[in-house]
């Protein structure tokens, strides 16, 4: 497993990072709990060292799950995220300093360590990142040895930006071949600050795998179901063509495709992978390939393709 340096943390941490959304449950329906064991397993026994997570995902339950399975595990880098308050009714955003001390207090001890790796604001709106108190409350955090590194974890570029401006170490942001345009609008300023980013939704929620007819139905459960109209989704089936020049040599698949186009970016410390079973880990591994992923020619190609298709680069 090759390593990437977190930024401009000291860190150096695997490409590719267990991301536990999905293993939780919550977004995609139940998992059987000796499966997610498993799928936390195997990415350590593959060289995985970077776990991602929050401290929502299954209401704390990966959080501590992942503070069992690490322990003694060697060298590892938990991600977590805080700022959602799940016992308020409705549950809603909460990024004030008494919450989110309290937060980052609960995940550090299902967590089970004294030094949490990265912590992240967890969504933030740009209301929220313009009330400096959120990232004072993580600055002091680090300041005082609790955590190795602080930041955002950010649904656009305009909150990516923002955070960015105020020196976070690193950012989580969604990247992928079918949405690349927010990290690439905020690459000047991700190259200027020195933070690390961690591309998430890597292959659109399964879309970009390519396994999917045009009549895919998804279960009321599953977080896709609501994600696109019929209309959008079958839009977004089609679209698919654009990446197929791609599959070639040892490129054998779409989603080996796609995951190549994440790691082709050298802006990227580390990308956040969602298996939920150790075969789709094992065929994530496997396709992720060797340097340089994808050649400059066929990136190139492969944005006026995207541009030719709609999709904004």
């Amino acid at each position: 497993m090759r390593k990437r340096p977190l930024g401009k943390t000291t860190l150096q941490v695997s490409e590719l990072a267990l991301g536990t959304w999905g293993l939780s449950g919550d977004g995609y329906g139940p998992m059987v709990e000796a499966e997610i064991d498993r799928v936390i397993d195997r990415a350590l026994a593959v060289g995985i060292d970077l776990f991602d997570t929050a401290d929502v995902y299954g209401r704390g339950e990966m959080e501590r799950r992942l503070g069992k399975r690490l322990q003694g595990a060697g060298p590892t880098f938990v991600v977590t995220k805080i700022g959602t308050d799940l016992e308020g009714l409705p549950p809603r955003k909460r990024f004030d300093p008494a919450h989110l001390r309290a937060a980052f207090e609960r995940s550090q001890e299902r967590l089970a360590r004294d030094v949490v790796d990265v912590v992240l604001l967890h969504n933030p709106t740009m209301a929220a990142m313009r009330s400096k108190e959120s990232l004072a409350l993580l600055r002091d955090l680090k300041q005082a040895g609790k955590i190795r590194a602080f930041g955002v974890s950010a649904g656009s570029a305009d909150v990516a930006r923002s955070a960015l401006r105020d020196e976070v170490d690193v950012i989580e942001i969604a990247y992928n071949a079918f949405l690349p345009g927010d990290l690439h609008e905020v690459a000047g300023d991700v190259s200027e600050s020195g933070a690390a980013v961690l591309a998430r939704s890597v292959l659109a929620h399964g879309l970009l795998a390519g396994q999917w007819s045009a009549d895919r139905e998804f279960f009321s459960f599953d977080h896709r179901a609501e994600r696109w109209t019929r209309e959008e989704f079958r839009l977004r089936i089609r679209q698919l063509d654009v990446l197929r020049p791609l599959v070639t040599g040892p490129v054998v698949s779409l989603r080996a495709a796609a995951l190549r186009f994440v790691l082709a970016n050298q802006l990227v410390s580390s990308a956040v992978l969602g298996p939920r079973s150790v075969a789709q880990l094992d065929q994530l591994v496997r396709e992720a390939g060797m340097p340089p992923y994808l050649g400059d020619t066929a990136l190139t190609e492969l944005s006026a393709r995207l541009r030719s298709a709609g999709i904004t680069t």
